[in-house]
């Protein structure tokens, strides 16, 4: 009988709508804060930008899932630490 190795790391790689679920998640809590702007104000230029402002949102977390972006970081510590003075006098004997 075929044995099958069991896969626990499941949810890591779980998409909804082609996001990760952090990202869906972040999706949702703006599309609920956006219901409920739009509920309380009728104005129709509120509407509009709200829709605008989600579907920019929505791209912008595909485009990130897609090609993420790395932050470079850069040595900000030397290599060695001391307490000795530093001086351009070289007190090597050459």
């Amino acid at each position: 009988m075929k044995q099958y190795r069991i896969y626990r790391n499941i949810r890591m790689k779980a998409m909804i709508m082609g996001l990760p679920i952090t990202l869906f998640a972040l999706m949702m809590v703006s599309v609920i804060c956006s219901l409920l702007i739009v509920i309380f104000s009728f104005h129709v230029g509120v509407i509009v930008g709200l829709l605008l402002f989600n579907v920019l949102l929505y791209g912008a977390l595909g485009r990130w899932v897609r090609k993420p972006f790395s932050i470079n970081v850069v040595n900000v510590f030397p290599n060695t630490i001391s307490n000795k003075p530093l001086s351009p006098l070289s007190h090597v004997q050459d």
